[in-house]
């Protein structure tokens, strides 16, 4: 079974750092399309970053380029967020997303909130 788990969001102060993780169930996450997209509150849900299969690209939306890293780890099957420098306009629930057997799937999502 498919299945996307996010883990490691929480409140933190302008500046800080967090690292989320999405853990993969069900299908290699290294070899598919990863992202993280992340919706706020009346906003419409947009990509934050993206990583090929093999890691071989990675891409980042315009906000976040040169605060956060994304990666994956074929070990523990897992792609992760690596954030920092943290703003209050980062805060919104982050979900992973993967296309897996033809159709999208995605997490549950996780609340990051940057206190000002």
């Amino acid at each position: 079974q498919v299945q996307l788990v996010e883990s490691g969001g929480g409140l933190v102060h302008t500046g800080g750092s967090l690292r989320l993780s999405c853990a993969a169930s069900g299908f290699i996450a290294s070899t598919y399309l990863m992202s993280w997209w992340r919706q706020a509150p009346g906003k419409e849900r947009e990509l934050v970053a993206s990583i090929t299969s093999y890691g071989g690209m990675t891409n980042y939306a315009d906000s976040v380029k040169g605060r956060f890293t994304v990666s994956t780890d074929n070990a523990k099957n897992t792609m992760s967020l690596q954030m920092n420098s943290l703003k209050p306009e980062d805060t919104a629930v982050y979900y992973c997303k993967a296309f897996v057997q033809g159709r999208a799937r995605w997490g549950q999502g996780t609340q990051v909130t940057v206190s000002s």
